[in-house]
């Protein structure tokens, strides 16, 4: 149907983001509601290539206790690898699902890697004190990708809308009404109406240059619900990944390590000998990046292109066998993309941006602040991993919650929810943002000019370690790039595949995104997990010990704060 000129589907439910979590919440919408809630699957790629296929390493979870391993240990690494920021109910809810998940999988048709005795092979992954990393290869998300849809492909309860742009949250009195957004195959603009959403678009890692994540992920979902009053919380933690393939950035994953991989500084010496003695490469990532950083600032790296000075992972000792066999894409990644085969010789890493643990805030099930929104997977901040990611723990959060997501939102629907007339003047604001202030700009600055610029601001300023200064002047920086991209010209007037306009809002987005993390990390007076401070180098939990919470306003976020739930683990120190 029409509205105003504007075609209108409706729909029960919307599903925002086809990756790991959106994919797992669509069969469980599916299979529980017997096939009867009709869903849009919406993403701005084809259903199949989310940015999850690239997770590498496996999923975690405690599936044998009977050789040591519990919930309650796996729920402990959880919240000390949070720098206990993490909200120790949620994290349980978390270990006590992921098992049954993995399980589920298995009847799916996951193809595990196995043990000879045909149970689920698991690895140790970093932060970790038993080895519960479910692995496929190391190709994990691939695979979970695949065998989800295929699940999916059993039911005929959903439309797919690839190649989808979404451009606003569509919302009435504090309840979800639908989306709008451009298909881009038809250059048509549509309002996708709906009586519920999850929101589970991914990461918002392309605000950074030397990045793991696809040039797609471009915090699209945080930035549109942000802009619908939605809460953005703890944005300030970003995970950087100890293992980005110089020059380019690409993942290394940390099963390299977990498979008994060295990080060797320009001595050949193994640098976690002196920061984690413990667990040394498998240490948590926010303590091996900083060690990692620490070796290259004091001089014991290796010179790199374009100031990409660099350590080095050896793998050469592993074998031929062993590489093939548990890292084969990351022989051949390294082989194609930089001529180097790592059973020869080492792999030239440094610290790279991979993971938000922040978020569209959301709570124990998922529910968002407006009603008939939920969030899964790195787009939600349910308050699991706090300050730092545990490796391994991000899959496997993105498919918990998709399950627990897709129950509550089966309920929600069948308890009668109520389907809202779409906002026209919401619609009609949305449309002269896009084709008015957007597309008819005659302005003089170039937008892929300011991207690089945004990206590399974020990598000076707001990098492994941060200062005041430096991150005052990245703030400093963006507020300039705002008030540029204000005087951007779009080249492409036409409608079908537009990439330039929709390059032009994904800037926007990150841009705002950009804008919240700095000023967030500014605030937060403190070093914690991800967010790491010289000139504030201890953590302080009598001033900090609480989540960040931004909110949109015309000029600019505002920031309030909520406490922490702590139910079992007074914070101690973090030692490895």
């Amino acid at each position: 149907m029409k509205t105003n000129g504007v075609e209108t589907v409706t729909h029960d439910v919307l599903i925002f983001g086809t990756g790991l979590a959106g994919l797992r919440a669509a069969v469980q919408i599916a299979m529980q509601s017997k096939d009867t809630i009709n869903m849009a699957l919406v993403s701005k790629v084809q259903i199949q290539r989310p940015h999850s296929v690239c997770a590498e390493g496996g999923s975690a979870a405690v599936m044998r206790e009977e050789e040591g391993d519990s919930l309650d240990l796996h729920a402990w690494d959880t919240v000390k690898g949070s720098d206990f920021l993490a909200d120790q109910d949620v994290v349980y809810k978390f270990v006590e699902r992921a098992p049954k998940e993995m399980m589920l999988l298995d009847h799916w048709g996951m193809p595990w890697s196995r043990f000879p005795n045909g149970r689920i092979m698991q690895r140790a992954f970093g932060g970790h004190t038993f080895n519960r990393c479910c692995m496929g290869q190391d190709k994990t998300g691939f695979f979970e990708v695949q065998t989800l849809h295929d699940q999916l492909m059993r039911y005929r309860n959903f439309n797919r809308y690839d190649e989808f742009f979404a451009t606003s949250i569509l919302h009435k009195d504090g309840a979800f009404a639908g989306i709008a957004g451009i298909d881009m195959a038809s250059g048509k603009y549509m309002v996708l109406r709906a009586k519920a959403m999850l929101i589970a678009s991914g990461g918002l890692g392309t605000l950074y240059g030397f990045t793991t994540y696809s040039t797609t992920v471009s915090g699209d979902g945080h930035a549109l619900a942000y802009r619908a009053g939605l809460n953005m919380e703890d944005l300030e933690f970003l995970q950087f990944h100890p293992t980005g393939l110089i020059p380019n950035g690409i993942l290394m994953t940390e099963a390299c390590r977990a498979e008994g991989g060295y990080v060797k500084n320009n001595t050949g010496t193994r640098i976690m000998e002196k920061y984690a003695p413990k667990m040394m490469e498998l240490a948590p990532r926010d303590i091996v990046s900083r060690s990692e950083m620490t070796e290259i600032k004091e001089g014991r790296g290796f010179a790199g292109p374009d100031g990409l000075d660099y350590i080095h992972l050896d793998l050469t000792h592993l074998g031929a066998d062993k590489i093939n066999k548990a890292l084969p894409l990351i022989r051949e990644v390294c082989i194609k993309f930089i001529g180097l085969d790592p059973i020869l010789e080492p792999i030239p890493i440094r610290p790279v941006a991979h993971y938000s643990m922040g978020g569209v805030e959301a709570d124990i099930n998922g529910a968002t602040a407006m009603r008939g929104v939920w969030a899964a997977g790195e787009v939600a901040a349910h308050s699991l991993h706090g300050a730092n990611r545990l490796g391994s723990n991000s899959t496997t959060e993105c498919i918990v919650y998709g399950g627990i997501t897709g129950e509550e939102i089966v309920k929600y629907v069948q308890s009668g929810s109520p389907l809202l007339d779409v906002p026209q003047e919401l619609v009609k604001k949305d449309q002269k943002r896009i084709y008015e202030d957007l597309l008819q700009k005659k302005g003089k600055e170039n937008l892929y000019d300011i991207k690089k610029e945004l990206r590399a601001a974020m990598d000076q300023h707001a990098s492994v370690y941060r200062t005041g200064p430096e991150m005052s002047a990245g703030l400093k920086k963006i507020k300039e790039l705002q008030a540029r991209f204000k005087d951007i010209y779009i080249t492409d007037k036409g409608s079908v595949y537009n990439t330039n306009l929709m390059n032009a809002m994904e800037v926007e987005n990150l841009l705002d995104l950009a804008e919240i993390l700095l000023t967030g990390a500014l605030t937060r007076e403190e070093s914690r997990g991800g967010h790491a401070r010289y000139d504030f180098p201890n953590r302080d939990d009598e001033k900090w010990l609480k989540h960040t919470l931004a909110t949109y306003t015309e000029q600019g976020p505002k920031f309030s704060y909520k406490p922490v739930t702590i139910t079992k683990w007074k914070p101690v120190e973090r030692k490895y």
